[in-house]
């Protein structure tokens, strides 16, 4: 079985420095495990890595904005990463707090297997735009009721896939388990700091130019209909540049969105077998983690 490790935790609580520092301490490479990072040119309010410290990552800028990027696909492309960086004799470390894409990596998860079918997408998609999103939803209660319950009829995106898998002999069981030997670390700190680190990324993600990123986005095509711009940050701003809120209330929003997600973040993680870290202070953090991964190893 191949030997991974998870560096997990909520958002802003600084996964990618001791993720790096077990890289270069264990000879590993990095997959990341961000639903929002997978895109190019969402740097800001993703808050992307940029200086890896030489450290080879990846699922980081590999799509382009107007894509859609599912569990089944994080799934997919990681399993051949990690085959991929065993192969090399490095140590595969999966960073990121998208607890889904952990939980359907390490123990399975329904995600509707079913391959794409593009000509049927696009039929659907072209369906959405003369019929409407209620036609195709009405369509999923006809063919899968069960389904339709669990996916939201206001989320084209959710709809559309939705009745691709429907259309295409229905919802998949549970995917087989991946055949590695996982160790999940969690880190986390007292939740003052947390939201304390929080609110000032925030700050930070608009002095380095947020609005000006979405707003080149927008001009580029970009609409909210699509998957990336429902992140945290880029829907607020959006929301911003419509003239729906003033900057102060956006930003403000966005710092209440995080904290909310990263408490989300937190009650996942506990639900799942991890080992805690706690990271205040970094050094000894960072010792635990790498006595950790050595015993495991």
């Amino acid at each position: 079985m191949k030997k991974v490790v998870f560096i997990l935790g909520p958002t802003a609580v600084g996964k990618s420095e001791f993720a790096i520092a077990l890289a270069k301490k264990f000879n590993g490479e990095i997959i990341s495990a961000d639903s929002v990072q997978v895109y190019k040119k969402l740097n800001i309010g993703s808050a992307k890595i940029t200086d890896m410290k030489g450290v080879v990552h990846y699922g980081i800028d590999i799509l382009e904005p107007n894509e859609n990027f599912s569990v089944f696909d994080f799934v997919e492309y990681s399993k051949k990463k990690i085959d991929e960086i065993s192969a090399k004799g490095k140590l595969p470390i999966v960073v990121g707090g998208t607890g889904l894409y952990i939980k359907a990596l390490t123990e399975g998860y329904n995600l509707g297997g079913v391959s794409k079918d593009e000509a049927l997408r696009e039929k659907l998609e072209e369906e959405a735009k003369k019929i409407g999103l209620d036609f195709l939803y009405k369509k999923l209660q006809e063919i899968n009721p069960q389904m339709a319950e669990k996916t939201d009829k206001n989320n084209k995106v959710r709809v559309i896939r939705a009745l691709e898998i429907a259309l295409s002999n229905g919802e998949k069981a549970k995917t087989e388990t991946y055949n590695i030997d996982p160790l999940l670390i969690a880190l986390n700190r007292t939740r003052e700091k947390l939201y304390e680190g929080i609110n000032a990324r925030v700050d930070i993600m608009f002095k380095q130019g947020l609005v000006q990123e979405v707003e080149g986005l927008v001009r580029s095509g970009i609409t909210r209909e699509c998957q990336a711009m429902r992140a945290i940050g880029y829907k607020e701003v959006l929301d911003y540049l419509d003239g729906k809120t003033d900057l102060e209330t956006t930003k403000n929003l966005i710092k209440q969105h995080t904290r909310n997600y990263a408490k989300r973040q937190l009650t996942f993680l506990r639900g799942m077998n991890c080992h805690m870290v706690d990271v205040e202070n970094v050094d000894e953090a960072k010792k635990e983690i790498f006595e950790c991964v050595e015993r495991w190893l």
